[in-house]
């Protein structure tokens, strides 16, 4: 015999752990804004609520005395009842557009981001703020799940795409990418 050759393995074929393996993704660490959870944004609400009914007894009660209108009916269509679920959701829409966060927020330092925008749009804000918030209290136990979802969404979070966040805390995060290729550039960048 002539040669030491290897009767299982082809001379053409070369061994695959013979060659240099190289990485296709690599991980990445980050750091991403905190998302606010159940609670936090629960005392938020609650002191927001504590406004909310403050300004309706110094605005709309003196009001609705002078002219000698009753406010203790208990109807949905009562005009005290409409006027104050008006100033209730004015509120949060006007201060989440042009603060990003309510009062009881700010006391808290969280505040609302969207996640797939840099600015909060109207529209976005009109639907999370008076469909998903509507939906929120109307169907109670829906606001529980701000507990349970990763980025501590609410029903009307997820109908706007948005999250709330504290304003000074982070969390380190782990992301696998590709590794890039300086060769022609044309090699996919964008993470999984």
């Amino acid at each position: 015999m002539a040669d030491n050759i290897n009767p299982e393995k082809p001379a053409h074929i070369e061994d695959v752990n013979s060659q240099p393996v190289q990485k296709q993704y690599e991980e990445v660490m980050f750091y991403e804004r905190k998302p606010a959870g159940f609670w936090i944004r629960f005392w938020a609400y609650l002191i927001d609520l504590l406004v909310i009914s403050g300004v309706t007894s110094i605005l709309l009660k003196p009001v609705f005395a002078l002219f000698g209108i009753s406010v203790d009916s208990s109807d949905w269509y009562a005009p005290f009842a409409i006027l104050s679920a008006v100033l209730f959701y004015t509120y949060f829409v006007l201060m989440t557009k042009f603060f990003s966060q309510t009062i009881g927020k700010m006391i808290f330092a969280i505040k609302v981001v969207p996640l797939k925008n840099d600015k909060l749009d109207w529209g976005t804000l009109l639907f999370r703020e008076w469909i998903g918030r509507l939906i929120s209290v109307t169907i109670l136990p829906l606001y529980f799940i701000v507990g349970f979802t990763p980025l501590k969404q609410g029903v009307h979070d997820f109908f706007a795409d948005t999250t709330v966040v504290h304003e000074q805390s982070y969390r380190k995060r782990k992301m696998m990418r590709k590794v890039r290729d300086n060769g022609s550039g044309l090699q996919e960048e964008s993470a999984f």
